[in-house]
């Protein structure tokens, strides 16, 4: 692999806001898209053997910068000085919903919450976590809303697909069904 290659291929990610595609970096440094994977695996062999602050991650389908995984605690320490915008409950349960069943309007997002969304629709749409997809069918045509891929890079994923399955997070048969039978014993004493 040549350096000037090597010094440009980084030289791109080091600069990008976003991550970088692979498509683009090859475009840019005119080269097959294979050299470009070939590239990427000499830099984070590179940041690794070195011991870096930083390694090269491909993230929301590119190629980016970021800290090393072992020094997650002190990166959080630093980025959670000063930080008073975090994501309410409100605003992490509606994210969730649009995550897992995008596309989704505001009233379907109500519907599952049981409250009026609009407000935390707008709090994610402004920071830049969802955004407008495109229109249902029917009557009023209601704004359909899915993630971005600052959401993607925010949480370190690649895509959607590598979401947790939501059944990880729902109760089993069994607790259901315990459920089921504690309101039948209220139900039995109200009732009698």
């Amino acid at each position: 692999m040549r350096d000037d290659l090597q010094r440009a291929f980084e030289a791109i990610v080091m600069v990008a806001v976003e991550p970088v595609s692979a498509k683009t970096v090859a475009e840019l440094l005119e080269i097959p898209l294979n050299e470009v994977d070939q590239l990427a695996a000499a830099l984070q062999t590179r940041c690794r053997e070195e011991e870096r602050g930083f390694e090269l991650g491909f993230i929301a389908g590119g190629y980016r910068f970021q800290s090393s995984a072992d020094l997650a605690e002190i990166v959080q320490r630093f980025a959670n000085r000063g930080v008073s915008a975090r994501l309410s409950t409100a605003a992490l349960e509606t994210l969730s919903i649009v995550a897992y069943r995008q596309p989704v309007s505001r009233a379907q997002i109500a519907a599952l919450r049981g409250v009026n969304a609009d407000g935390v629709v707008k709090l994610l749409e402004g920071r830049g976590y969802i955004e407008a997809t495109g229109r249902a069918e029917g009557p009023g045509q209601p704004i359909l809303y899915g993630t971005t891929e600052m959401f993607l890079e925010r949480l370190g994923l690649f895509s959607l697909t590598q979401l947790p399955p939501v059944e990880e997070f729902l109760p089993g048969v069994e607790a259901v069904e315990g459920f089921e039978n504690a309101l039948r014993g209220i139900d039995d004493l109200a009732g009698g």
